[in-house]
């Protein structure tokens, strides 16, 4: 089976790549650019599943309707892929479409770290449960630094922290929604609910503005002003007391959530860093590693300053691998959709 073209919508971005069957990937600006009669298939990051998808699936109008269904608990996600999926069938006419569910690596968790302690009705008819997301990047992280107890570190403009023991999942802090869990770029993160239950009963927010201030007005710019790592640093360094402390926060809560990981995996032999900021913020790496000696996680920091992924950045023999890996979501997409076109020929 050829090329397959990945449509990777993110909540910040737009990624399209063409995938051959050696697994190396070639950036396309537009689906414009992209020739139907050279694809064997399109394989659609889809952010939620719901508990309706498992496993990858070709996509027909019932599986267009269910990830439009679940757009309510995903607005920044689901959305835009469903714009993906319609404006591919739109250009690429008969070429087959795969959906490919970031909560699927995730649906191995064990009930003890899936379940919420909320009443029966909730979670056996409304199915209120943790789904975990970014379950595309942490299976590739898996693969690309085995290990029999890992953590993977997901931070970019949604950011998470999961649990992988012998390549399964084990735990991650993104729940229901993407919001749950550390802080983000402009997401909240976990913000005690009885403070949002005083801002909707006291009439300060109504719940569409409590859904934008937490999806789109906190995080790293609700702290420091800006959604964007690079600019912190620098001001911090300056003195900037707000930088200081947006960057204290997110190291804070990254770091107690691997030190939470590290138990759902019952142990740590490796720690990856991923995404935009884990693969580019070597200053972010420092001070969250810097919090985590007492796991004996170690950084050698001439490597960790020069870091290109994939590499290492733990001094040689230490207890505690720390790795920065390239996200290679398109990878894990396109054989999954190879996996199901080819079942179906």
């Amino acid at each position: 089976m050829g090329r397959i073209l990945v449509v990777n919508a993110g909540s910040t971005s737009l990624k399209l790549s063409l995938v051959a069957e050696t697994e190396t990937s070639e950036a396309v600006g537009s689906l414009a650019e992209v020739d139907p009669g050279g694809l064997d298939g399109v394989a659609h990051r889809v952010v939620h599943g719901g508990q309706a998808f498992r496993d990858p699936v070709v996509i027909d109008d019932e599986v267009l309707a269910a990830v439009r269904g679940l757009e309510e608990v995903a607005p920044l996600h689901n959305a835009p892929a469903i714009h993906g999926i319609e404006e591919a069938a739109e250009r690429l006419g008969a070429v087959p479409q795969v959906a490919v569910f970031d909560t699927a690596f995730h649906a191995s968790m064990p009930a003890e770290a899936a379940t919420y302690a909320v009443p029966r009705r909730w979670r056996e008819e409304w199915g209120i449960r943790r789904y975990g997301f970014h379950g595309l990047s942490v299976e590739w992280a898996a693969e690309r630094v085995p290990a029999s107890r890992l953590v993977v570190c997901h931070l970019g403009g949604g950011c998470s922290v999961s649990a992988v023991r012998d390549g399964r999942s084990a735990g991650t802090t993104m729940g229901f929604t993407p919001l749950e869990g550390v802080p983000m770029a402009t997401r909240s993160g976990s913000v005690d609910p009885g403070a949002l239950l005083h801002l909707l009963h006291t009439g300060k927010l109504d719940a569409d503005g409590l859904d934008r201030a937490l999806n789109e007005e906190s995080g790293l710019l609700g702290l420091g002003g800006t959604a964007h790592v690079r600019d912190l640093g620098p001001r911090a360094a300056e003195g900037d007391e707000e930088a200081s402390l947006a960057l204290g926060v997110f190291s804070l809560r990254v770091a107690q959530a691997v030190a939470e990981m590290t138990v759902a995996a019952g142990g740590l032999d490796a720690l990856v860093f991923t995404a935009g900021i884990g693969e580019g913020s070597a200053l972010v790496r420092r001070l969250v590693c810097e919090r985590l000696g007492f796991l004996r996680v170690e950084l050698d920091d001439a490597l960790n300053d020069s870091a290109e992924p994939d590499a290492d950045v733990s001094p040689p023999g230490s207890a505690v691998r720390v790795a920065v890996v390239r996200a290679r979501e398109d990878v894990v997409a396109a054989r999954a959709a190879r996996r199901v076109l080819s079942r179906g020929a």
